[in-house]
């Protein structure tokens, strides 16, 4: 989940304290983001309770984050210098990574708000719609509708190279590009349906309140069905919180993106646009965080891996039930 805009350039003449900051907080996100979004990997491959659907999008969320701290990062870092220069294919390919893995962690977090929302409205057909042959199937559509996205910019929609040589974002992405297609487009458009996915959700769970609450004597199934949905709303809870760290995380800098399209003349500080940029990379490295202060079965999980734990003992990597499988977020 990469930067979408110019990181402080070369060209721009920061001051070197400035520019020394930059390059510090951005390779200790680099490493907090992959570090901890590879132990979210590692977390749901070796503990049983964390295989779930829901999972499984989570991880594909977490394997892009992986990415921005090994590959997108380094890339800002580079193109901060200018570098590569006079190598206009290659910095193509390094911006449009960098598009990429925002993109596939925008529509993993689309595909978590769709299964919280089938699970929520249509239970009892959920282990039928949200399998793990389909998840799989649609993580991989993600992965390739953001892989093309992404290479819009190298593909032709671009400004061309630079006179200067220099491997900058501004100069080189076209800013049409980036606010009416990527923001407007693939990025806001998403939001906005996951907020109203959400806003569903959560109007359906306080009728469901109000319902439960004029029956005070309910038999044994009622209680039972209650105590799930429960479960699968706390799991909304979190994950709405996910998608609005996300939100406040990016929507910044495209707003920045905006500026400097709509409004040639504005001025935006460097220390303003460094703050956006690092804003949007800490993203890749709270969601681990966040996991562990909301959710105990991963909480648990970090920590006999991080003790070094034994390996739960093998089972079915799939489970089989649906509302049971939700739990394990919680």
């Amino acid at each position: 989940m990469e930067s979408v805009t110019e990181s402080p350039s070369a060209g721009e003449d920061p001051t070197s304290n400035l520019n020394l900051l930059y390059i510090i907080s951005e390779l200790a996100i680099a490493v907090l983001a992959a570090g901890g979004n590879g132990l979210v990997c590692v977390a749901v491959l070796r503990t049983r309770q964390l295989r779930t659907v829901t999972n499984f999008f989570l991880v594909s969320l977490a394997v892009a984050d992986v990415f921005v701290g090994l590959v997108a990062i380094p890339c800002a870092i580079l193109t901060d210098q200018g570098l590569p220069r006079n190598q206009f294919l290659l910095c193509l390919f390094m911006l449009s990574s960098i598009i990429t893995f925002t993109q596939s962690s925008i529509f993993s977090l689309l595909a978590v708000a769709i299964e919280r929302y089938v699970a929520i409205f249509n239970p009892l057909r959920y282990q039928a719609i949200m399998t793990p042959h389909n998840a799989i199937i649609i993580i991989v559509i993600t992965w390739v509708i953001s892989l093309v996205i992404g290479l819009v910019p190298a593909l032709g929609w671009n400004k061309g190279p630079p006179q200067s040589g220099l491997c900058l974002f501004v100069p080189i992405i076209d800013m049409s590009y980036m606010v009416y297609f990527n923001f407007f487009g693939c990025v806001l458009f998403p939001l906005l349906i996951m907020f109203a996915i959400y806003a569903r959700i959560f109007a359906q769970v306080r009728w469901q309140l109000r319902r439960i609450a004029t029956e005070r004597h309910g038999n044994a199934e009622n209680r039972e069905g209650n105590k799930a949905m429960s479960k699968d709303v706390k799991t909304a809870i979190s994950l709405f919180l996910v998608l609005f760290l996300f939100t406040v995380c990016w929507v910044p800098l495209h707003i920045i993106n905006c500026l400097i399209l709509l409004c040639p003349i504005c001025q935006i500080p460097l220390p303003i646009l460094s703050t956006a940029i690092i804003l949007s990379h800490a993203n890749s490295a709270v969601n681990p965080i966040f996991y562990a202060l909301r959710m105990r079965s991963f909480r648990q999980a970090f920590v006999n891996i991080l003790l070094g734990g034994r390996r739960s003992k093998k089972t079915r990597i799939f489970p089989t039930s649906g509302s049971s499988a939700n739990r394990a977020t919680n």
